[in-house]
């Protein structure tokens, strides 16, 4: 009797880690198509707030970044574990515990930035991008999927909160990260009063007003669609 084979599609398994074109628009997404501030509209406070330097604007992003990318992965691991009655309460403590651990770093590492921040570190515990996050996609994803989706949102918003930062400080004040660039001294790179090209520059106390960074959003989103039309209608 002869043997028969039968052929049996056998559908492969999928890697846990994989790196295909979906996971890569998880990262880059949030960079313009689905950006946090300029598009989902969230996390509009701090960046209002903590962008008149530049140094305190990074270490506010970093600290979302971690925070928002390592409570998704913890959320999602714990997903299927979670009563529904109590999601939202698990998913405060998750990202309260990650908060607490920023702020005992970053008072250890840097204090003076620490006192710049102190209050908006504790508010990431309530940012609408982290909670947003992980009530959509962790709840419903695999932990690496929903790694790199806190990944892509952190750095989403971060970079719009350096964008910002950096024009209030050169303009408001004439430097980037401490360092004098533009003044009208020889203390500063570009001496205004010296220089054919800045001799019309002066420092622009309106940029070190919260309502600067509103106008600076502003003309960020209007750029932004002018390039993209098809982001116009996509808040």
């Amino acid at each position: 009797m002869a043997d028969t084979q039968t052929d049996v599609a056998v559908k492969p398994k999928d890697k846990a880690f994989a790196f295909g074109k979906k996971e890569k628009a998880l990262i880059t997404d949030p960079f313009n198509d689905n950006n946090p501030i300029t598009i989902q509209v969230l996390g509009i406070c701090s960046a209002l707030a903590v962008t008149t330097l530049v140094l305190p604007s990074v270490v506010m992003s970093i600290a979302v970044v971690f925070v928002i990318a390592f409570s998704a992965l913890i959320i999602s691991l714990l997903r299927n574990s979670i009563p529904k009655q109590v999601r939202m309460i698990v998913q405060l403590v998750v990202i309260a515990t990650l908060v607490t651990v920023v702020e005992l770093v970053l008072k250890a590492l840097n204090y003076d930035v620490y006192k710049q921040l102190s209050v908006f570190i504790g508010l990431i515990i309530t940012n609408c991008i982290v909670m947003g996050r992980l009530e959509a996609f962790s709840m419903a994803n695999r932990p690496w999927r929903s790694f790199l989706d806190g990944l892509g949102n952190g750095l989403g918003y971060g970079a719009i909160l350096i964008i910002i930062a950096v024009v209030r400080e050169l303009f408001g004040k004439g430097s980037l990260l401490g360092y004098q660039i533009i003044g009208n001294t020889d203390d500063f790179m570009i001496n205004t009063t010296t220089s054919w090209m800045f001799g019309w520059y002066a420092n622009n106390n309106l940029m070190v007003l919260p309502a600067a960074a509103m106008f600076i959003v502003g003309i960020i989103i209007w750029i932004q669609r002018s390039m993209y039309p098809r982001l116009v209608d996509a808040s």
